[in-house]
């Protein structure tokens, strides 16, 4: 008997990324408070704050489903040492993207599968992007138009949409960009017989 999949995230595009995928699994949003636990990671690198919450986001969903094999995933995004949020206001989402320009910054995409409350896998991938110079009036511009789905992405951008116009390079694969990496992900399922290998 194959053993239930679940997806502990309620983000359309990761759902999106396991349906086209072909799984069979469900979908449950973990019920923790991310920026409580990022508080308690002081020091933490963006690796260590992106797997800490998508172990936590498993480990909570886990709790409630015996035997399930539980998926959690979170991603962080970091300019050096700095770790950017979704941003809450416009005026934010504008200053975010002026602070890349020019720069390049790391995605860093986390995943961990929890089974009965124990840690059966964790991994981390990344993907570096370019951002080209921007100027404030381009980056107004881009706004005005993409307008609330700024506040959908940490960095303030879709690269499946207009924002794929902010970058002049891009190293890393499309999975991990959207936050799930499923190429090791799918591996590892095939690996521990959960799907058809």
């Amino acid at each position: 008997m194959t053993v239930p999949l679940v997806l502990a995230s309620s983000s359309p595009f990761r759902r999106m990324l396991m349906e086209n995928a072909g799984l069979a699994f469900e979908s449950r949003a973990a019920e923790i408070d991310e920026r409580k636990i990022e508080a308690g990671l002081e020091g933490a690198t963006p690796d260590q704050v992106a797997l800490a919450l998508a172990k936590a986001k498993a480990i909570d969903v886990s709790a409630h489903l015996a035997g399930a094999l539980v998926i959690g995933s979170d991603q962080t995004m970091s300019l050096g040492s700095q770790v950017y949020h979704k941003p809450k206001t416009l005026a934010e989402a504008k200053e975010n993207l002026l602070s890349l320009s020019g720069k390049t910054h790391r995605l860093n995409s986390a995943v961990a599968f929890v089974q009965d409350g124990e840690i059966a896998w964790e991994h981390v991938a990344h993907a570096d992007l370019t951002v080209r110079d921007l100027s404030e009036t381009f980056v107004d511009r881009y706004l005005s138009r993409v307008s609330e789905k700024v506040y959908g992405s940490v960095g303030a951008y879709q690269l499946e949409g207009e924002g794929i116009q902010l970058f002049s390079r891009i190293e890393g694969d499309y999975f991990t960009i959207l936050g799930l990496p499923m190429l090791p992900l799918l591996e590892k399922l095939r690996e521990l017989g959960a799907i058809d290998g």
